[in-house]
């Protein structure tokens, strides 16, 4: 009687170590978005306003014949009511860094669920990568 209450902990405290001893090697990395969106993504939403208001239908790249980029956002309204946003774009190199060719900040006026293009160029022709960023209207 007393070997098997002996051994059911026994077994337990066993079964339980052994199911803990599976090493599972190095961890990758954890990396969140919050300080990565923008270097990641090419339309990025700045602020909770612009999230609940916009969105992208579609971007598209062009070279042009001089060799700059030219990028097109399809924005569109997602609300039933006239919307206004600002929206610039950061063109960048290669690697992702900024080529310090960024557009100022345009005010986008956007009527109830309709979609507007809107086209930036590259001052010169290091611009490989870019992201178009809209904010609230300030």
């Amino acid at each position: 009687m007393k070997t098997k209450l002996f051994l059911v902990p026994f077994a337990a405290a066993v079964f339980s170590l052994s199911a803990g001893c599976v090493a599972p090697g190095p961890y990758a990395p954890l990396d969140t978005t919050k300080f990565t969106l923008e270097n990641t993504d090419r339309f990025v939403l700045l602020d909770q306003p612009a999230q609940a208001a916009v969105t992208c239908t579609g971007l598209q790249e062009v070279w042009r014949d001089d060799g700059r980029l030219e990028v097109v956002a399809n924005v569109k309204n997602r609300e039933g009511r006239r919307v206004q946003v600002q929206i610039n774009c950061v063109f960048k190199d290669e690697q992702g860094f900024s080529t310090g060719d960024e557009t100022p900040f345009q005010t986008l006026t956007l009527s109830e669920n309709s979609t507007e293009a809107v086209r930036f160029t590259a001052m010169n022709k290091l611009a490989r990568k870019y992201t178009v960023r809209v904010r609230q209207s300030r």
